[in-house]
């Protein structure tokens, strides 16, 4: 059995070079679908991220199809309680 490394992490595994700079945790907006809202990455397996958006609920994005954008984080600025 052979063990293969890929220096630098996962940035060849993209067809999409963007999202090989994301990694869990991490906030994005889908580009085709503004509707679906913030998005936090949840895991990412080869090219498939999987992201959990607050409008669209937890769906498996092909990284090779579609580059997301990254995000800033929600902010805690609202109203006073």
């Amino acid at each position: 059995m052979a063990i293969v490394t890929i220096a630098g992490g996962h940035e060849n595994l993209f067809d999409k070079p963007g999202n090989a700079l994301l990694s869990p945790g991490d906030f994005v907006r889908h580009p085709g679908r503004p509707d679906w809202g913030l998005g936090q990455v949840q895991s990412m397996i080869g090219h498939r991220i999987t992201v959990n958006f607050e409008n669209a609920g937890k769906l498996v994005i092909d990284g090779n199809v579609v580059e997301l954008a990254p995000a800033d984080a929600p902010s805690d600025d609202g109203p006073p309680r």
